[in-house]
């Protein structure tokens, strides 16, 4: 155990496995220096038929295009960093596990563009539970709103996952864990509302779900987009919207969602009670049967889940 987390035993770095201790990059990598790195988060989850990764395509598919918006090309396709994906599951025997790719500039140039500096791509998994607690898929979280605002459109590419950008989450999250909460909520420039520090965020009014639109300050996330059908197959209207702060606190459930978080219910946030102060009946039936398909409880009707094999 380091760090957290289980150590797996082999790590896939640009199309050979290393031994986990030997998956290192340089201190002066422009990677350590500016970070200039992009990556994935994948679950995989076992099921009836084996271990499946969530949603692995649409995954790469992002992991891509975060690298042409940052002028990376890994050397490998969507497809390839896929099976080696699948495959890192297979050589370190696990099952349900987290899956990190991340491609980057490493040591070779001082300058902050990277330029002479070596493409590197990694894949790594491990053994991974619930992101905020077992318990937060049911009771809920507290959350505060933030002070530090996401980064306006045009300043960094929101579309991109980048380690970069990480630095304004890190932000988020220590300043709400410093005031006593789990998680937070942060605002864009204009102080409507955008995401946590790490997930998409959901509202129910009276019936309807609301999401915050993407414009740049938000990640357009794979389990948002899941959650977006999941709530047409169960008939529960849904549209994105402008969303005011105040919104926050009259909203009849809050959910956030993402890879790591799931399907997390908000049961306060800056200290006023969301709802019931628990799950609502609408995030419950999201979380059922988000959870009901990543287990292989129900049909895989959206062709989401990737076998091991």
């Amino acid at each position: 155990m380091a760090g957290g987390f289980t150590e797996a035993d082999l790590i896939w770095k640009n199309g050979e496995f290393v031994a986990w201790a030997d998956a290192n990059v340089h201190v002066l990598s422009t990677a350590v220096m500016f970070g200039l790195s992009v990556f994935e988060g994948i679950r995989c989850y076992e099921t009836p038929r084996g271990p499946a990764v969530f949603r692995l395509p649409e995954h790469m598919k992002r992991l891509v295009n975060s690298c042409r918006i940052y002028r990376m090309d890994p050397g490998y396709d969507a497809d390839a960093l896929a099976e080696a994906s699948l495959e890192v599951i297979r050589r370190n025997g696990l099952g349900s596990c987290y899956i990190r790719p991340c491609v980057m500039r490493g040591y070779g140039a001082t300058g902050m563009d990277g330029v002479g500096s070596p493409i590197e791509t990694y894949i790594a998994a491990w053994p991974w539970g619930a992101y905020l607690g077992a318990e937060a898929l049911e009771q809920g979280v507290d959350v505060g709103v933030s002070s530090w605002q996401r980064a306006a459109p045009n300043t960094f590419p929101g579309m991109a996952k980048a380690a970069g950008h990480y630095n304004n989450a890190a932000l988020i999250k220590m300043e709400a864990q410093a005031n006593g909460f789990v998680e937070a909520i942060a605002l864009t420039t204009d102080g409507h509302v955008s995401e946590g520090s790490g997930q998409n965020l959901f509202a129910v009014i009276d019936g309807t779900v609301l999401t915050p639109p993407i414009e740049g300050s938000n990640l357009q996330g794979v389990t948002r987009n899941s959650i977006f059908h999941i709530a047409q197959d169960l008939e529960i209207p849904m549209r994105e919207t402008v969303m005011p702060r105040e919104m926050l606190y009259a909203a009849d459930e809050l959910f956030f969602s993402g890879t790591a978080t799931e399907v997390t219910p908000i049961r306060s946030v800056d200290h006023i009670q969301v709802g019931a102060g628990r799950c609502g009946p609408i995030t419950k039936q999201i979380q059922e049967r988000f959870l009901a398909i990543t287990s292989g409880a129900t049909n895989d009707d959206h062709g989401w889940l990737t076998l091991v094999g």
